[in-house]
């Protein structure tokens, strides 16, 4: 498949190994614990992301959904732990934001124009998306002032 803002094709990085169709015995957690412990590190403030490789490196479970079942997204959603705007849609505006700091110390620097142009791009088809699934309202817009408020 080709990338969408480069003229080359090419793979993605990385593959996952889909042999495991259940929970090894080695776990140290089973399938409610591992639930537990998800609703717990949500509520100490962490994301989706960070619950995963928390998981994974220091209770020593491979992958929440073969184990559990449900996703960790899922899990959140259950117990109405999901935050307000998604984890990948958040990540992109806080790029974006440092890509706008940059570019008021240098303005001359073209490059990175061009990189938040890309950012921001793909901000608006993740909103697109998002409002098409219904995660975030229709009347949600994006607007880098706005962003700036809510994340600095």
């Amino acid at each position: 498949m080709a990338r969408i803002h480069a003229r080359r094709r090419g793979k993605s990085g990385s593959t996952r190994r889909y042999d495991r169709e259940k929970h090894p015995e080695w776990s140290a957690l089973r399938p409610r614990e591992i639930e537990a412990k998800i609703i717990e590190l949500a509520k100490a403030g962490r994301s989706s992301s960070e619950i995963g490789i928390i998981l994974r490196d220091q209770y020593a479970v491979p992958d929440v959904k073969v184990a559990t079942g449900k996703k960790i997204t899922k899990i959140l959603s259950e117990n109405n732990l999901l935050p307000e705007i998604p984890e990948d849609l958040t990540n992109l505006i806080k790029r974006a934001l440092k890509i706008r700091n940059h570019l008021e110390i240098h303005k001359k620097d073209f490059s990175n124009k061009r990189n938040l142009q890309l950012t921001e791009s793909k901000i608006r088809r993740l909103i697109k998306y998002y409002k098409s699934t219904g995660r975030l309202p229709e009347d949600w817009k994006y607007s880098p002032q706005q962003a700036r408020l809510m994340f600095e």
